[in-house]
């Protein structure tokens, strides 16, 4: 994880130093100079699909939950500059074919995998409609969604589709993945704030996002060994 964190300046210098071509490319475009704006919301991006992969692998499992807490505080912040911008308007009517849609299931089971039984949360869809019913969402649903939009996006990038990377990026932001993370975000702060205040979970309640009985019954039964079991250390300094 420090590995990535550590090469963040060095991925962006060689993105910077990087010269696009004057050649026009196989779909008849000449790629586009990305300007100051589009590099750091892309670095930001970037930075955060990296992360989310290098959670996923399940290598420091004690610090999944800060260390997600942190890479969608930052996303937001990159969100929070795409949805204050004015409207981006793509060079083409039509968006560009950027291939095949990102696969996140290997992703979207690792984090499930890791998460468990912290996994599962309450949110409200919409704050702004009357009396709304929570529903059942899942962190690790939520992270493989949000880099899916995300990896959507940086295919136009790295193919100079600059304007139509900002493009999908703000409209995204707005209809699917800036509700998606602040939700999630949300919910990892919640638990971090659980145990950094020593105050544990109460029981899930059979909260789940399935409707199998035996998946809410384990549920329940495993929320009781959450905070000591899956995030006891979270914060804390290491005894010498």
């Amino acid at each position: 994880m420090s590995d990535t964190v550590m090469n963040k300046d060095e991925e962006r210098q060689r993105r910077q130093r990087a010269g696009r071509p004057d050649a026009a490319g196989p779909d008849g475009r000449v790629p586009q100079e990305p300007d100051e704006f589009a590099v750091q919301i892309a670095d930001q991006i970037e930075s955060f699909i990296l992360s989310v992969r290098e959670v996923a692998k399940g290598d420091d499992p004690d610090s999944a939950v800060p260390y997600l807490l942190l890479e969608v505080s930052q996303l937001l912040l990159a969100g929070g500059r795409l949805g204050a911008h004015e409207d981006i308007v793509p060079d083409e009517r039509y968006e560009p074919d950027v291939g095949p849609e990102p696969d996140e299931d290997d992703l979207r089971q690792r984090l499930a995998t890791l998460l468990e039984p912290i996994d599962v949360y309450s949110e409200v869809f919409d704050p702004y409609v009357p009396r709304s019913t929570p529903v059942a969402c899942r962190i690790s649903d939520d992270m493989a969604d949000v880099v899916a939009d995300l990896t959507h996006g940086l295919a136009h990038f790295q193919a100079g589709r600059i304007s139509e990377a900002l493009w999908w990026w703000q409209f995204s932001y707005l209809s699917n993945w800036g509700s998606t993370a602040s939700a999630s975000l949300r919910a990892l702060q919640s638990l971090v704030a659980h145990v950094r205040l020593d105050s544990p979970l109460d029981e899930l309640d059979g909260l789940d996002t399935g409707s199998d009985g035996d998946d809410e019954e384990q549920l329940a039964q495993e929320a009781g060994k959450v905070m000591e079991a899956e995030l006891g250390t979270i914060g804390r300094r290491r005894e010498t």
